[in-house]
């Protein structure tokens, strides 16, 4: 997870195009023949994209964007610290 590329895919795209991203690169993930590298890199845009859908989903609900990616970022690390 990095916040600069979720921030930048929060801002860039609305929720609809990163959804259609995200499915397509779980496609993509199914192929056969991706070497571990592949799968890391498509693993780790998967998760950002992830992040830029749920930060679109906090500021719909009124919070404000800067207090969303925060709040996520946060999230994050407090799960990782369990």
């Amino acid at each position: 997870m990095k916040l600069p590329i979720i921030r930048q895919a929060y801002q860039n795209a609305d929720e609809a195009k990163l959804e259609a991203a995200l499915e397509v690169l779980e496609a993509i993930s199914e192929a056969r023949g991706l070497s571990e590298e592949e799968l890391n890199v498509i693993g780790e845009l998967i998760t950002n994209i992830c992040g830029a859908i749920e930060v679109h989903g906090m500021v719909n609900s009124g919070m404000k964007a800067s207090e969303a990616l925060n709040a996520f970022a946060q999230k994050v690390m407090g799960s990782i610290d369990k």
